[in-house]
């Protein structure tokens, strides 16, 4: 028994590194050729730019592996059964949900596996990688954020910004200091809150400071709301504000409680701490899918057969996955529901597949 453990282990291990490696060279290849006219127009070196792409890897390494734990243990399943090897495990007293131990047992490696490169080096080589894109190719020196405070210099001025919503492109706390010829504070705006829309910013609850320049002093004006013609978009913030996949879970986490201890609604940040746990769980969901897959239907139907659907159930996943997370971040589900019910879904269709095997 220990050999045909062996076995499927390291025959699914070498199907998993060969659709790794052909996916990532597609992928990086792609990107290469997307983006190779900005970096000629930055005039960076090749060493750079493949530092760049180097800093990729591991993030598309986290994306992919799901879908190629699933397809190494479709093909192998697959040819197991084209070559009649189920069935001669079949004749020798072999129960084909034997097979299925050290399927799930690679799937919970998988998971934990994913769940490390995702916490300990996604967050360094994508933060590394963002920093050559923005301030290297794309010269975005002018904008800097640490966590949730933003800082924007813009043409003799500069702009803090104390949280930034994405899902609501409303950004709080905000404070526009510009400057003259000399560099003096010429004006000094203080906002609660503003909200993007139709292309303008429109600014609320505003104090604003404007310099005289007969006596040198200050005039104080007070504004319920009126737009302001600020020198960013919200691309502009979502481009540079760190994102969920640079901070490890315990850095989300104490983002998440600082943001809600300012009083600002932190469930974007909720609903990607709890994602941190529950994605990378789908290598273990998927592995009985693919167990699933391959021990039911007819040989004739053939290993294309088998791929195709498995490609088809990965890609169904990934659409409802990134649906329930969308209700997520729109409050219309709670964030654990909202980063759970594809994997429940998904398992629960994984074990009606196992009930119907051949």
């Amino acid at each position: 028994m220990l050999i045909i453990n062996k076995y499927l282990t390291l025959e699914i291990l070498k199907y998993f590194a060969l659709i790794l490696a052909m996916v990532i060279g597609i992928y990086v290849a792609v990107d290469f050729f997307e983006k190779i006219d900005d970096f000629m127009e930055a005039g960076l070196p090749f060493s750079k730019v493949s530092i760049f792409f180097v800093f990729k890897i591991p993030f598309i390494a986290a994306q992919i592996t799901p879908v190629g734990i699933l397809l190494a243990i479709l093909v192998v399943l697959g040819l197991m059964k084209k070559n009649n090897e189920i069935i001669a495990l079949k004749s020798s007293g072999v129960s084909t949900y034997f097979l299925l131990r050290p399927v799930l047992v690679i799937g919970l490696l998988a998971s934990l596996a994913l769940f490390l490169l995702s916490e300990l080096i996604v967050p360094v080589t994508v933060s590394r990688a963002h920093t050559i894109w923005n301030r290297e190719v794309h010269k975005e020196v002018a904008v800097s954020s640490d966590e949730k405070n933003i800082w924007i210099k813009g043409n003799r001025s500069i702009t803090h910004i104390k949280y930034y919503h994405a899902g609501k492109q409303s950004i709080f706390g905000i404070t526009l200091n510009v400057f003259d010829g000399d560099f003096r504070l010429a004006r000094r705006l203080d906002a609660q809150r503003g909200i993007y829309r139709q292309g303008k910013w429109r600014l609320y609850d505003i104090m604003e400071q404007t310099l005289d320049e007969k006596d040198g002093k200050y005039r104080i004006n007070f504004y319920r709301d009126r737009p302001e013609p600020l020198e960013f978009k919200p691309e502009d913030l979502k481009r540079v504000v760190r994102k969920s996949e640079e901070m490890g879970f315990q850095e989300l986490w104490r983002l998440v409680k600082k943001v809600e201890g300012e009083g600002y609604d932190a469930t974007i940040l909720r609903v990607d701490f709890n994602a941190k746990f529950a994605f990378p769980l789908v290598c273990l969901v998927l592995s009985m899918v693919g167990v699933g897959i391959a021990l039911r239907g007819r040989v004739k139907e053939g290993l294309p057969v088998n791929i195709a659907l498995g490609i088809g159930i990965a890609f169904l996943y990934w659409i409802f996955y990134s649906f329930c997370v969308s209700l997520g971040y729109g409050e219309m589900l709670p964030p654990l529901v909202a980063v759970w019910a594809a994997n429940f879904v998904f398992l629960c269709f994984g074990i009606f597949l196992l009930l119907h095997a051949d």
